[in-house]
């Protein structure tokens, strides 16, 4: 393919996505006030957490702004649809590298999407469920001496929920990716093991500097799980070498 059809190959991609984003976005609109509440759980769960230690914490959430409630009734319902709509573009993403791939190397197209979806889902589902744990993490410094109550931006805190939840998921879709490069011939599991140390420090970095509440405990959560996984993409990227290997003797032969 020229570069040309690249680039319209590229943009007829992204108006799937874009069209299947807005669409499921569009249906999360329905169920908003369900969404919300869902949304808000962490934050509950934290204080209840929080209480338990401290009985006389106080803390209230409030919404300040008038056009704030539809900027946070758009970005909830546009992560939503990002989510729920993940099977297509993730499709998408993978339709945009097969012509790069051989023919026998294309049926791992259904592997491909059978590891990213579970994997970004998974994702968004431990960026949610270890929310409460770094709410009350950072809350937990409130002085109980004096009598102070804690006023929460409901905005500012689920646009720390939803940037949470979607940098975990592509967190843990990112060694999806390394094997899909690997398929391509781009990088072998001998590169992936030198730089298997630099990956490791990178994974603690990126936790830290992408979670957006900087408690060490959102940053372990994020960063030990993407370790874990890039292990094991290294892992099958080698015997993906060994399976190319075996092959090229046979036909050599």
């Amino acid at each position: 393919m020229s570069l040309a059809d690249h680039l319209r190959e590229l943009r007829y991609r992204f108006i799937v996505s874009a069209i299947a984003i807005t669409i499921a976005s569009s249906l999360a609109a329905i169920w908003y006030n369900q969404l919300y509440l869902v949304l808000m759980r962490p934050y509950l769960l934290a204080v209840e957490m929080l209480k338990a230690s401290n009985p006389n914490l106080t803390a209230s959430t409030v919404i300040s702004g008038v056009g704030t409630p539809l900027i946070l009734a758009l970005q909830v319902c546009v992560v939503a649809g990002l989510i729920v709509s993940s099977p297509i573009w993730l499709y998408q993403l993978w339709a945009f590298i097969v012509p790069a791939l051989l023919a026998q190397e294309k049926r791992y197209a259904m592997g491909f999407l059978g590891a990213a979806i579970p994997l970004f889902l998974l994702g968004v589902l431990v960026g949610y469920y270890i929310l409460p744990q770094g709410i009350s993490v950072m809350l937990s410094f409130t002085p109980s001496s004096i009598p102070i109550t804690n006023l929460l931006e409901v905005n500012d805190f689920l646009k720390l929920t939803l940037q949470l939840m979607v940098i975990f998921g592509l967190g843990f879709v990112m060694p999806v990716v390394v094997v899909g490069v690997n398929l391509i011939g781009l990088v072998s599991a001998k590169q992936l093991a030198k730089a298997r140390t630099y990956v490791i420090f990178g994974t603690f970095v990126f936790g830290a500097a992408a979670t957006p509440s900087t408690d060490p405990f959102s940053m372990l959560a994020l960063a030990l799980p993407m370790t874990l996984l890039y292990l094991a993409a290294e892992l099958i990227c080698r015997a993906n070498d060994r399976r190319k290997a075996r092959t090229a003797a046979l036909e050599a032969v």
